[in-house]
C-alpha cells in the first residue's frame, strides 16, 4: 500500500565546509526512533539492577550512518552493447548494428543509453533513453545491477541489447560484490558502414598535360582583348564595348562590359562570369536532351585556347558575337613569342556620325498663337514661348486707345463703335464694344487680349501688327473683320511726340492732324468766345453719350437738387466733377470740356441746369 519513497535531506553545509547529518525522518515520511529496541527490552533494562560492582559496561558508539547515495555519488557502471535495427526500405541494407553505450548510476539505480554521434550516419544519434530506474518487467521490479553481466541480452522497451563488454570499474565492482563477470565478447560492426569505408578502386586515366604544370607556369598571367558586341539585331540594342580576359593559368574565360557614364544601363561589372568556353561540340543523338545543367569533357570537341583569339577576329561566346578590335601590350608579346605575330594594328570602331535630319515644322493648325504652337514641335514638353521682359517692364501699364468701326455689309452693323486697345508691352489688341442702350446688340469683350497677324502673311513667318501701323483712316484687319479707326485717345498723341524717333513720320503726323480741331475749340472756348450755340453743343454731346454705358439719368438729377442747398441752380465746380464721376460720367471728353467750360461761371461755379439739359 506505500506509494512514497522519497529519503530526506542528510547533506549540509555549516560555516563553508560540508558535513552528513542523521536522517530525520525514514523512506516516505516514516517515523524514526532513536533506538530500535522493543518495548520488552526496554522495560527489561529499566528493572535489572547493577550486576557488576564497577557499573554497567559501556556500549560502542554507533558507527556513522552513510547513506547509499553519498556513498556511490558519481559511481557508474559502463556496459558496451549494440542492438541490430531491420532496415525494410532500403535495397542496399536488410539491417543495421547500432553500437550503444549503457550506463547505470549506482547512487539510485537509474540508467541510460547514449549513442556515439557518427558523422555523415543520417540517423538520430546521441542519447537514445534518457536516465530513469527501468521497469524489469509487470510486476513492478526495476533492474538492478546484480541483473547485468557481460554475455547477455538485455531488453528494454521492447529492444533487446547484447552486452559484450564493460570498463574495469565496472568489471573490479562486481567482483567485489561476489558475482562472476563473464568473459568479453567482439563488438560487432554495421556491414554497410564497414562496405562504405572500403575504398573505391579508381579508373586508370591516360596521361595528359599536368594541369598544376600549367598553373605554377601561368598564373596571374591574363590576355586582355578589347571587343565590341554587337547587340543592334535586338529590341533596343546597341554596341557594348567589352573587356575579354583569357585566364592562362586554367583556360577559363571572362567578358566584362564596360560601362559609360550615364549610359542609361545597370552597372553589372561581369556580363560573363568566369569559366572554360566550349568552341566545338560533339555530334549528339538527336533524341537527347539539348538542355543540360552542366557541360562535360564528354561534349564537347574543342575548347578556346589562346589561338582562337586574335585583333579582328569575330568569336562567338555563348551565342553572343564580338569583334576584337585591339589587346593589350603583354597580350602581344605573348603572341609575338608564342606564334611569331607581328601586326596588332587596332581596328578602327568609331561610330561614324549620324547626319542630322533637317527638322520639318509641320503647318499652323489655327488653335492658339504660332509661336505657342511651335513649342509643342520643338520639345516633348513643351515650355512657354520666351517673352521679352526688358519691353514688358519698359511699357507696363502703356495702352494705346483708338475708337474704330466696323466694315460690314450688314445695315445694323454700321453704327457699332468699338475700341481698339493696344499694349505696348507685348504688341497684343483687344476689341471692346461699349454697350448702347435699346440697340439690339449685346457689348462687352468682342476680342480677347492677343496677337494679330497683318493680312497676307504665312502662319510660318507671321507679321504682327505694330503700334507705327495705327493711323486715323487706317484698315485693320482682324480675323476676317475689318475694322477702320475713326478716332484715339489723347494718350496715343501724347507718346507719339514723346517717342517721334520710334515711329514713322506719317503715323505722327495724322494722329495730329485728327487732334488740330479739337485744339482750336478748346483755344476759342477758353478765351470766351463761343464757337457754337449752346443747343448744337448739346446735340453733339448726347450723339457722344449713347457710345457709352448706360446709367440713371433720373438719380444723376436728383444727386445734383441734393447738392443745391439753396435751390440757385449753380454748384462750386469740385463739387460738380464729384458727382460726375460717382456716375461714370466722361468728363474728360472734348465735348464735355467743351460743355462744362461753357456752364461755368467767373466765381469758379456751374450752371448744372443747362448741363442736364444734354442729360
Amino acid at each position: 500500500q506505500k506509494t512514497s519513497f522519497h529519503r530526506s535531506q542528510t547533506l549540509d553545509f555549516k560555516n563553508g565546509y560540508a558535513f552528513s547529518r542523521l536522517p530525520r525522518e525514514g523512506v516516505g515520511g516514516e517515523t524514526l526512533y532513536e533506538n530500535q529496541l522493543s518495548q520488552d527490552e526496554l522495560d527489561d533494562l529499566c528493572s535489572k539492577g547493577a550486576t557488576l560492582t564497577y557499573g554497567q559496561v559501556k556500549r560502542s558508539a554507533p558507527s556513522t550512518f552513510t547513506p547509499a547515495f553519498v556513498a556511490y555519488d558519481k559511481k557508474v557502471l559502463k556496459f558496451d552493447a549494440y542492438f541490430q535495427e531491420e532496415v525494410p526500405i532500403s535495397p542496399e541494407e536488410h539491417y543495421r548494428i547500432r553500437q550503444v553505450g549503457i550506463y547505470y548510476y549506482l547512487e539510485d539505480d537509474s540508467m541510460c543509453i547514449i549513442e556515439p554521434k557518427v558523422k555523415n550516419s543520417g540517423l538520430l544519434q546521441g542519447k537514445l533513453m534518457r536516465r530513469h530506474r527501468v521497469p524489469k518487467n509487470e510486476q513492478g521490479d526495476y533492474y538492478h545491477w546484480k541483473d547485468l553481466n557481460l554475455g547477455m541480452d538485455l531488453t528494454i522497451y521492447g529492444r533487446t541489447y547484447r552486452l559484450v563488454n564493460c570498463d574495469s570499474f565496472t568489471k573490479v565492482f562486481l567482483e567485489s560484490q561476489g558475482i562472476e563477470v563473464n568473459p568479453p565478447e567482439e563488438l560487432v560492426s554495421d556491414p554497410y558502414t564497414e562496405q562504405r569505408r572500403t575504398p573505391v578502386q579508381k579508373r586508370i586515366v591516360p596521361a595528359r598535360p599536368d594541369p598544376f604544370r600549367q598553373f605554377l607556369t601561368y598564373d596571374t598571367k591574363v590576355l586582355r582583348f578589347y571587343a565590341i558586341w554587337d547587340d543592334t539585331n535586338c529590341a533596343f540594342g546597341d554596341h557594348h564595348p567589352c573587356v575579354i580576359h583569357y585566364f592562362l593559368a586554367d583556360d577559363t574565360v571572362e567578358v566584362r562590359e564596360v560601362h559609360k557614364r550615364n549610359d542609361g544601363r545597370d552597372p553589372f561589372p561581369v556580363l560573363m562570369r568566369r569559366q572554360r568556353l566550349p568552341k566545338i561540340f560533339v555530334d549528339k543523338n538527336k533524341n537527347f536532351p539539348s538542355c543540360v545543367l552542366e557541360i562535360t569533357d564528354h561534349e564537347v570537341k574543342e575548347w578556346y585556347s589562346p589561338k582562337d583569339f586574335g585583333i579582328g577576329k569575330t568569336v562567338t561566346l555563348l551565342g553572343r558575337t564580338f569583334l576584337i578590335y585591339d589587346c593589350d601590350k603583354f597580350t602581344q608579346d605573348f603572341y609575338r613569342e608564342k606564334y611569331g605575330i607581328t601586326d596588332f594594328q587596332p581596328v578602327d570602331v568609331n561610330k561614324k556620325p549620324l547626319e542630322k535630319a533637317p527638322q520639318v515644322i509641320p503647318p499652323y493648325n489655327g488653335f492658339g498663337i504660332p509661336e505657342d504652337s511651335l513649342q509643342n514641335c520643338l520639345s516633348l514638353f513643351p515650355k512657354p514661348p520666351r517673352k521679352d521682359i526688358i519691353k514688358m517692364l519698359e511699357n507696363n501699364l502703356k495702352v494705346l486707345r483708338y475708337q474704330v468701326a466696323l466694315e460690314s455689309p450688314v445695315p445694323e452693323d454700321k453704327n457699332r463703335r468699338f475700341i481698339l486697345s493696344y499694349f505696348l508691352s507685348d504688341d497684343t489688341i483687344s476689341i471692346y464694344e461699349p454697350p448702347v442702350k435699346n440697340s439690339g446688340i449685346t457689348g462687352g469683350k468682342y476680342l480677347k487680349r492677343t496677337k494679330v497677324t497683318k493680312p497676307g502673311t504665312t502662319p510660318e513667318n507671321p507679321i504682327y501688327y505694330e503700334a507705327s501701323d495705327f493711323t486715323i483712316g487706317s484698315t485693320i484687319e482682324v480675323f476676317g473683320h475689318r475694322f477702320v479707326i475713326i478716332d484715339a485717345d489723347e494718350y496715343v498723341l501724347n507718346y507719339l511726340e514723346r517717342n517721334a524717333e520710334s515711329f514713322p513720320a506719317a503715323t505722327v503726323q495724322s494722329i495730329r492732324d485728327h487732334f488740330l480741331p479739337r485744339k482750336v475749340v478748346v483755344e476759342t472756348t477758353s478765351s470766351g468766345i463761343p464757337k457754337k450755340d449752346l443747343d448744337d453743343l448739346i446735340v453733339e454731346v448726347q450723339k457722344e453719350l449713347k457710345l457709352q454705358q448706360p446709367f440713371n439719368t433720373r438719380q444723376f438729377h436728383e444727386a445734383f437738387h441734393h447738392f443745391d442747398k439753396e435751390g440757385s441752380g449753380f454748384l462750386d465746380k469740385t463739387t460738380f466733377l464729384n458727382i460726375c464721376d460717382r456716375f461714370n460720367v466722361p468728363t474728360s471728353t472734348i465735348l464735355l470740356k467743351k460743355l462744362i467750360d461753357y456752364c461755368s461761371c467767373d466765381d469758379n461755379k456751374v450752371n448744372y441746369r443747362d448741363f442736364l439739359l444734354a442729360f
